[in-house]
């Protein structure tokens, strides 16, 4: 099981949210050197989400992610503000392993297709953003149906993997919630990265019994909560 630390990007900042509101951001400086640090710690991929896209500013953040890609060369999966397949194709084409594609993938499916077909599924991760079993869509304020129809339709167009987002309990550090998880894994046949709640080293043991081919980690992070090193020692073997 891989773990990927998030680098989430406002305003040029690394920051960690509350809920998705920007409101509670708490800045931890430099992406750029967030992200060599936890490379350092042992992490090989990062999770990196352009806030800014997210809220409709898609181009705020572009020359710092840029500069992680340059300066890390680690494995990077991106999502935020990516509204089109122009978009999408821009951050493959200059270097990041996966796009993930939220609001776009509720709104236009085919591009999940268009995309796998020019790309290859595996660079293409389709959101599973979820609140009590719905699609949230548009920074998580619109629902857009059940969150298990949206998976199965998803993978029948092509994506190679999922990232599910578990909003309920995002940011909140009071560990997770391992129901929606399980149904997800159980209901399609695709990789399935999880986020939300990830806390303590037995919320990762838990998830990697689940079958999660990779987690998230943010604001516990962080905060301190849980080390780097913790969370790959409860997911090695796995």
């Amino acid at each position: 099981m891989k773990i990927y630390p998030a680098v989430d990007i406002l305003g040029g900042r690394c920051v960690q949210l509350v809920q998705g509101d920007r409101s509670t951001a708490t800045d931890y400086g430099d992406p750029v050197i967030r992200a060599i640090r936890w490379l350092e710690e042992g992490a090989d991929a990062l999770h990196i989400v352009n806030l800014d896209g997210a809220f409709g500013d898609a181009e705020t953040n572009a020359s710092v992610i840029k500069d992680i890609l340059s300066e890390t060369g680690a494995e990077v999966q991106l999502g935020g503000g990516i509204r089109s397949t122009g978009d999408a194709i821009g951050w493959l084409e200059i270097g990041v392993d996966r796009v993930i594609l939220g609001t776009l993938a509720t709104k236009e499916p085919d591009f999940i297709r268009k995309l796998a077909e020019e790309f290859g599924s595996k660079r293409i991760m389709a959101g599973v953003d979820a609140r009590d079993g719905q699609v949230v869509v548009r920074g998580w304020e619109e629902p857009a149906g059940d969150f298990i129809e949206w998976a199965r339709r998803f993978e029948a167009l092509g994506a190679g993997s999922l990232l599910f987002t578990n909003v309920n309990v995002e940011g909140l550090q009071k560990g997770i919630d391992p129901e929606p998880v399980r149904h997800l894994v159980a209901a399609t046949g695709l990789s399935v990265v999880a986020s939300g709640g990830v806390t303590t080293p037995s919320d990762v043991r838990t998830l990697a019994d689940i079958g999660v081919s990779g987690i998230v980690l943010g604001s516990a992070l962080y905060s301190g909560k849980i080390t780097l090193q913790e969370a790959l020692e409860a997911g090695a073997g796995k």
